[in-house]
């Protein structure tokens, strides 16, 4: 991510009053001729530059048309790849005039996660439609704060649960939710990676929030949320983290923990800093479903077993990338009018299940939600 200075994270931003029509004005003409939406890039780390803004060139609807950085080199540099002109480059000081860009229509926010509440709120003052990423916030209470101040702008929220349009996982979805494995009874998942550099952000509490539960537990527990389409009723948990480690001196390593949801089934995941793992399986009378690995950036692989018979399921020559597929799919939901599949109350509803694990794991009993 970039180095955010102190002042350009304190920044205020615009008041409710300054709304303009003109962003308004301008989406219409953009349906009716017919052109992509603009998105804005706000934080300019790997993830942003490296994943996300090559995959504008496969959008039927986005396209890249800002850029936001507290840092000048990947201004120019950026700007200069993507042809993003000098008027659409903002720093942190400077975002709130992006009220003015006509060429931009969604903010796509990608700092480190306490900063996600800020930026959002400032986006959608400035009259723009607000992509966060994941973990929507640090907690529950910012993240309804930010479906809030989205709504009373009169812009849409959505969270970059990018799996979700993932073709691995959504035909793992349908599969599940269509009975093809029976009543689920059973969903294993675990989602962790070996954390490198103590001095990154995501070991910093102050700016993630939290440690492998926040990054890439988060996996795990959204998983189980949209292979069941449930919502988890009480949670269990277990912490592991060894305090001595310079890593783990602000946030946890290793958190093991159990769902259950109102259908009687139940979820066992794992979170860890520790170890290399990214896999689900969802078991039934009928079968299984096994992803592994399942929601990397790339290279997902699905087996089935259902009826006594184990296959290997391929997508469909042509699929799009999950990347390129929420981005279109947010452009679409505004040109239409229609709400995004994973909406800010998404994020609210696992900011919620992440604190009560935080919380079961803290005082040793089962939390009821």
């Amino acid at each position: 991510m970039d180095d955010l200075s102190k002042r350009g994270f304190l920044a205020g931003g615009v008041s409710a009053g300054l709304l303009a029509a003109a962003p308004f004005e301008a989406l219409a003409q953009a349906k009716a001729e017919g052109r992509k939406l603009g998105y804005a890039m706000l934080g300019l780390g790997y993830y942003a530059t490296r994943i996300i803004m090559p995959r504008f060139a496969e959008c039927e609807h986005a396209r890249l048309t800002g850029l936001v950085s507290g840092t000048p080199e990947k201004l120019k540099t950026f700007g200069e790849q993507y042809g993003v002109p000098e008027k659409s480059r903002y720093s942190y000081e400077t975002f709130d005039r992006i009220l003015d860009d006509p060429s931009v229509d969604i903010v796509y926010v990608v700092t480190p996660n306490s900063l996600h509440r800020t930026f959002t709120e400032r986006a959608a003052k400035a009259g723009k439609h607000v992509m966060c990423e994941k973990p929507m916030a640090t907690s529950a209470a910012d993240a309804q704060a930010m479906v809030r101040a989205c709504k009373a702008a009169g812009r849409k929220l959505m969270i970059g649960y990018r799996s979700r349009f993932q073709p691995h996982n959504v035909e793992a979805i349908r599969l599940a939710r269509s009975g093809a494995v029976g009543p689920i009874r059973t969903i294993v998942a675990d989602h962790g990676f070996t954390a490198g550099d103590p001095n990154q952000w995501r070991l910093k509490k102050a700016l993630s929030g939290g440690g492998s539960l926040m990054d890439i537990g988060i996996y795990s527990l959204n998983a189980t949320r949209y292979l069941t389409g449930e919502e988890p009723v009480a949670v269990n948990a277990l912490e592991s983290t060894d305090r001595s480690d310079i890593r783990f001196k602000e946030v946890e390593d290793t958190i093991a923990f159990q769902l259950a949801f109102p259908s009687g089934a139940t979820a066992n995941c794992f979170s860890t800093y520790s170890a290399n793992c990214n896999r689900y399986r969802v078991s039934g009378p009928k079968g299984w479903i096994d992803l592994d690995p399942a929601t990397p950036y790339e290279g997902q692989a699905m087996r089935t077993r259902i009826g006594g018979k184990t296959e290997t399921w391929t997508p469909p020559t042509g699929a799009k990338s999950q990347f390129a597929g929420q981005l279109d799919h947010f452009a679409d939901c505004i040109l239409t009018g229609r709400e995004p599949i994973v909406p800010g109350e998404e994020g609210v509803k696992d900011m919620k299940v992440i604190e009560a694990i935080y919380r079961a794991a803290r005082e040793g009993r089962t939390v009821k939600l």
